[in-house]
């Protein structure tokens, strides 16, 4: 079996020793080559032709955008962003430049820290193994095709309540090119879970809702769940829902040590399913692992309705894949069409 090969880019000769360390001790990873700044990472991507990149943002000489610019336009490669908690914007900005994900470089490298870290770092590398970096400019080149002028949503008999969305890596583009399709009279509460660490949930909801003409917010504890509104699940936490008189209302907590994705889609559907029950639809988008199976079967089992995302355009197949095989997908459909057959279901036309 060949082994999985890597470019670290980083100008931390600290940081780049620390990744190194990490992904060697798995014997299936190969550091393929180190490199300190964007110039000398575009002769070594040319040269090695690593499977997967990790790169530093802030460097001199060329900076991490700009490599990132060049890299998806002459030869696309997965790359993950490793970035601290401090610059959450520009982690947006660089999956909008075709970044496959990111993780949350901690403040200080305390040991808890830094073994979180290696095993995040290890579950995304090994499971970018079949990333598609083809799909993911495709899907960001369909933002560029959605239609500026505000269109007006008439629904005719609302059969929807509540739309849970849940999605892993290649997410953050797969939910712009939704939620910029959608009309300012959505008439159904929308709620989403996207795997992230803490930190970054905000920015992400603040960047959509200058872009949507939905309004976009990260949840707090206690958020009615409303039409017209997108609610994004805090990172690093779970969001549950509960009946508050004839209010649906969030519950935002802690995760266990034990849970193995954060924020759980299976969580955030299965609660809303029970309160909301028939008029619940699920989304399942690009991610790797199964999250989202058990929820979208609780969907509909309850009368719902649930539609993934097709191997087509998900640039990760892995939780869409995992709701199909479980019997749980009504919709296999490619991301410039969900959004469609979300406003169709909800004129009342399944």
């Amino acid at each position: 079996m060949s082994r999985f090969r890597v470019l670290i880019i980083d100008d931390s000769a600290y940081s780049r020793q620390t990744i190194k360390k990490m992904l060697e001790s798995d014997p299936h990873i190969e550091i393929t080559g180190i490199a300190t700044d964007g110039i000398d990472a575009m002769a070594k991507t040319l040269r090695l032709n690593p499977d997967l990149i990790t790169l530093d943002l802030e460097m001199p000489e060329m900076d991490g955008f700009s490599f990132l610019r060049w890299l998806m336009k002459n030869k696309p490669t997965p790359v993950i962003i490793i970035s601290s908690f401090s610059d959450s914007r520009t982690v947006f900005k660089a999956l909008e430049f075709g970044a496959a994900d990111f993780i949350a470089k901690p403040p200080r490298m305390v040991s808890d820290d830094f073994q979180k870290l290696e095993k995040d770092l290890l579950r995304k590398v090994k499971g970018l193994k079949d990333f598609r970096p083809d799909k993911l400019s495709k899907n960001l080149e369909l933002l560029e095709e959605v239609n500026t002028q505000r269109k007006t949503f008439v629904s005719s008999g609302n059969t929807v309540q509540a739309v849970a969305i849940g999605a892993s890596t290649g997410g953050p583009a797969a939910l712009k090119i939704i939620l910029t399709k959608l009309p300012a009279d959505f008439p159904a509460g929308i709620i989403i879970s996207q795997h992230m660490p803490k930190g970054f949930t905000a920015s992400f909801a603040e960047r959509l809702n200058t872009i949507s003409k939905v309004p976009v917010k990260e949840a707090g504890d206690g958020d009615e769940l409303e039409k017209g509104k997108a609610l994004i699940c805090p990172g690093g936490f779970h969001m549950s829902f509960k009946k508050r008189g004839e209010r649906i209302v969030t519950s935002i907590k802690e995760p266990k040590h034990s849970d193995k994705y954060v924020p759980s889609v299976d969580i955030m559907m299965t609660s809303v399913a029970e309160i909301c029950g028939h008029r619940t639809m699920g989304v399942v988008l690009t991610g790797m692992g199964s999250d989202g199976k058990a929820g979208m079967m609780e969907i509909k089992k309850r009368g719902g309705y649930t539609i993934v995302e097709s191997e087509d355009t998900a640039v990760i197949f892995g939780m869409p894949s995992e709701v199909i095989k479980a019997g749980a997908a009504e919709k296999v459909l490619p991301i410039s069409q969900i959004s469609g057959e979300m406003m169709r279901l909800i004129k009342g036309t399944k």
